[in-house]
């Protein structure tokens, strides 16, 4: 359905619950968060047999298909004519909050991801005009996420593979 939208359509759209999200312009704090986490001397370094990608749908299920701001992917799953991921391919998703998604980023999406078994999850939240990133990790048994960590300042955890990012240089 998403790849058949007429050229005129908005850019970003995913599909929720069979329903079609249109995102809304992004803030400059969401643009910099999707940066630092991108940045390829920055921010996350996945080995060699995996890769980031930003803005890219994952498709859950005929009626899901949600567009999350960072993933880390299986290289193998990358294609220049790629639209979208299975969630076999997906290592992690990052959803960075904004006012109009903060219920689907906090709530909706996690419970998908989590059901369609991808085994890491960070949401992204802006605190006093800092980064602040709450990390989750699959418990594979009742497919949901547990907490692993808060981070401010720098977040250091382990994910299949080290990640270590200053989240102070974000803004300022």
């Amino acid at each position: 359905m998403l790849d058949h939208l007429p050229p005129d359509a908005p850019r970003h759209v995913e599909l929720i619950d069979g329903a079609l999200i249109m995102r809304p312009p992004q803030t400059v704090f969401h643009m910099l968060a999707n940066s630092r986490l991108t940045d390829l001397a920055l921010g996350i370094r996945p080995p060699a047999d995996l890769m980031t990608a930003r803005e890219m749908t994952v498709t859950l299920g005929v009626r899901q298909r949600p567009e999350p701001d960072v993933i880390v992917i299986n290289r193998s799953a990358f294609s220049l004519e790629a639209t979208t991921f299975r969630p076999d391919d997906v290592h992690l998703v990052v959803e960075v909050v904004s006012e109009e998604s903060r219920e689907r980023d906090r709530t909706t999406k996690p419970v998908k991801y989590s059901s369609a078994g991808i085994r890491h999850f960070w949401r992204v939240e802006q605190e006093d005009n800092a980064m602040v990133v709450y990390t989750f990790e699959l418990e594979p048994v009742v497919k949901a996420y547990v907490p692993t960590g808060i981070h401010r300042g720098r977040l250091q955890t382990y994910i299949g593979f080290d990640v270590d990012i200053d989240l102070d240089k974000v803004i300022g």
